[in-house]
């Protein structure tokens, strides 16, 4: 038994085609074929079930795989000691960030990190939490930027930065005439969200789930992007919440409209979050010193209540 050979297992079982796992692999399909088969005849049972379209893994591949991930995982960990003892920070990285968080935090810190951590080859993509957490599990990101507190099962947090709720009313909006808002101000009826999928419109929904507000017909109007909300607050469509940064990016016309919360202000948790095996680790502590570095001088909020971005579970 080889780590290749559960490498391309595990490849087999993501895309259930030995051909595209082989191109998955830089390998030709008879190739990963027979490396299988030989691994199968090793252990003397059958891993795949190859009758199925798509492939599906017998019962005793499903564990074999859960196992075959645990050793792929920490054959890759040797690797990650070497560097760390070199003090290396380098390779490729696959990162994923949230769409609420990636518009406005990318463009604070990529141009520092390439230039402090110019062996990092960044790969970066834009996901769902849910999204993340699945390839964080399976092993296709080392790490991600999320909302927090998730809890979620062998995946460690830590907290980059706090960032506010910032509330946008329109001046034909019924609160406009306020310097501040409370939370008690606000009506669900007339607060615009992002659509479902967005871990920031649920962590609105759980600041406002105190003012007994009906929660049917109130979330018609709804969009996938923080700007569409803004444009849909100016049409006169309601009001809007948005994250503190998000607010930074307003014209001077717009900024007009943004109205602090009284302290301590609602505010989410952004936090890194990777695998407990902590895998190249050494570039999960410098991407996140660079950010928290660069958003320390954004941010000034520390008083803050923080809003879970997960549903209540009472």
């Amino acid at each position: 038994m080889t780590i290749t050979q559960l490498h391309y297992v595990l490849a087999v079982a993501e895309h259930q085609n030995f051909t595209r796992a082989a191109e998955h692999c830089f390998v030709t399909q008879p190739t990963l074929s027979m490396q299988i088969q030989k691994l199968e005849d090793e252990l003397g049972v059958q891993i795949f079930n190859r009758n199925t379209k798509p492939i599906q893994l017998t019962q005793v591949g499903e564990k074999i795989v859960t196992q075959a991930k645990n050793i792929v995982a920490e054959a890759d960990r040797i690797t990650d000691i070497v560097d760390q003892d070199k003090g290396f920070v380098g390779g490729e990285f696959r990162l994923g960030i949230i769409p609420t968080v990636m518009p406005t935090l990318l463009p604070m810190f990529l141009k520092t990190f390439i230039k402090r951590y110019p062996k990092v080859k960044l790969r970066i993509e834009e996901l769902t939490t849910d999204e993340l957490i699945l390839r964080l599990q399976e092993g296709h990101l080392d790490a991600a930027i999320a909302a927090t507190p998730l809890q979620i099962e062998n995946i460690k947090e830590r907290v980059l930065f706090y960032e506010p709720f910032v509330a946008y009313i329109p001046s034909n909006h019924r609160l406009s005439h306020q310097k501040s808002v409370q939370v008690s101000d606000l009506d669900l009826e007339d607060i615009l969200l992002l659509e479902d999928g967005h871990c920031f419109r649920q962590g609105v929904l759980n600041l406002c789930q105190t003012l007994d507000s009906p929660q049917d017909e109130s979330f018609q109007l709804q969009s996938g992007s923080i700007e569409m909300l803004v444009k849909l607050a100016n049409e006169g469509m309601g009001m809007t919440l948005l994250p503190y940064l998000n607010a930074l990016d307003l014209s001077h016309t717009e900024q007009d409209n943004l109205r602090h919360f009284v302290a301590p202000p609602p505010a989410r948790e952004v936090s890194m979050i990777f695998n407990k095996n902590e895998l190249k680790i050494q570039i999960i502590n410098a991407i996140h010193d660079v950010i928290s570095g660069i958003v320390r001088g954004a941010i000034a909020f520390q008083d803050v209540k923080i809003i879970s971005p997960v549903s209540d579970p009472n």
